[in-house]
């Protein structure tokens, strides 16, 4: 890893929440034979430290950070462990604030508050360990459910309506995909049922907008006979997300890392896909015409890169009456498009996956990831503007999805 002593920061805090939440396992075990306790005492410490040595053996062993099991199960394992013991240690918060106050305020009263009675079940104490364990073990038991849901594809209708829209194009079909992260694949009979999912739609353009993969061009070898697959009447057009460029690996020198690109777009071609690099491409249907747009990452948010260039793909699109543009990150909708290209009617993207995590149904949507991103899922309207944002076909970081599913978007043009 090009930060390691970030890592060792990272373990920092995981053992200080590790000794913060042993109190309150302490707590639940008061009441156990001492042989019980110390059975329990001993195996919490021993995940811990196992937990800490591989976090901070990741940096310095290049296996840990090439394995897709390492990667995708052991690293989100570790993972949900940590976001565990956070949520448990609000919980354990609320209890010690609580006690806090009860202390003040027998200093400053001079009397002391009244205690639980001795006859009382349980005490706050051990009520709120109790609670704050129960919510640890329930999200890491929901992420440990979410890998089973990885590959559980889902197809999302949506009809959009514009009114300057070439009749000719009234009823167009388009399957929007996005975020495939072919390196984090471990099940080729999954990924080629998605695909035939796809197909089935029998669209009549496909648009994919970006990440491909998660970091090399050769995590798509044993992926390019399955998305070669992907065909439709008016093309598949594509364009590159922030994982495509390479910017998360220690290459061991610049033209590496540009070889890698390069090769990363010849793959695009071996597939039957038009890549577009900050362009556009005119489509035409009975004699009227529409222009697609296509740019590089172009990340509003956070470090993510903005390679992409609208003043090279816009120029030229002007005189067609209908344009979509294909922008990975949806960051780039309210920072850039809506303010300098107001007529650019519909705008495609991924990147945010939703988080992978989150509940969704006709009437509430939320995920974490919308702290970050004010358009994360499915679509915005602003004006006469439209943005879609497709949940992702793929995963990475986390192998699975809780509430937010892997997407096959068909929009309707109307």
């Amino acid at each position: 890893m090009r930060n390691a002593s970030l890592w060792w920061i990272i373990a920092g805090i995981m053992l200080l929440l590790d000794f913060y939440v042993f109190q309150a396992v302490k707590s639940v075990s008061v009441s156990l034979q001492e042989k019980n306790k110390m059975i329990v005492h001993i195996v919490y410490w021993v995940v811990s430290a196992s937990t800490l040595i591989v976090l901070l053996s990741f940096p310095y062993i290049q296996f840990l950070q090439t394995s897709k099991v390492f990667r995708n199960y052991v690293f989100a394992i570790l993972a949900g462990l940590f976001f565990a013991k956070l949520i448990g240690s609000v919980f354990f918060l609320t209890d010690d604030i609580r006690r806090g106050v009860m202390w003040i305020a027998e200093k400053i009263g001079g009397t002391r508050v009244q205690q639980v009675s001795e006859t009382t079940t349980i005490t706050r104490s051990v009520f709120l360990s109790w609670m704050g364990l129960g919510a640890g073990a329930s999200l890491f038991g929901t992420l440990l459910y979410g890998f089973g849901n990885k590959y559980n594809y889902q197809v999302k209708k949506v009809r959009m309506a514009f009114s300057n829209l070439p009749a000719s194009f009234k009823g167009l079909r388009i399957l929007h995909i996005s975020d495939i992260h072919s390196g984090s694949f471990q099940d080729k009979k999954a990924v080629e049922r998605g695909v035939h999912m796809i197909m089935q739609q029998q669209a009549d353009l496909i648009l994919f907008t970006g990440d491909l993969v998660n970091d090399r061009h050769e995590e798509m070898d044993d992926y390019l006979d399955v998305f070669n697959k992907l065909k439709a009447p008016m093309g598949v057009y594509s364009t590159l997300g922030n994982h495509d460029y390479g910017d998360y690996v220690n290459w061991p020198s610049a033209e590496a890392k540009k070889q890698n690109l390069e090769l990363l777009k010849q793959v695009h071609a071996k597939m039957g896909w038009r890549l577009l690099m900050n362009e556009h491409v005119v489509l035409d249907k009975n004699g009227e015409q529409i222009a697609l747009l296509g740019i590089e990452n172009w990340g509003a948010k956070g470090r993510f890169p903005k390679y992409g260039k609208m003043n090279e793909a816009y120029p030229g699109s002007e005189k067609y009456p209908f344009k979509i543009l294909m922008s990975h990150d949806p960051s780039h909708w309210d920072a850039e498009v809506r303010v300098k290209y107001p007529d650019i009617d519909l705008m495609l993207a991924g990147h945010t996956h939703g988080m992978q995590f989150g509940i969704e149904n006709p009437y509430f949507k939320w995920s974490p990831v919308q702290w970050m991103y004010k358009q994360w899922a499915g679509v915005y309207e602003e004006g006469k503007q439209k943005l879609y944002v497709n949940r992702g076909f793929g995963f990475i970081g986390y192998p699975g999805r809780v509430g937010i599913l892997p997407e096959i978007t068909v929009i309707e043009l109307a």
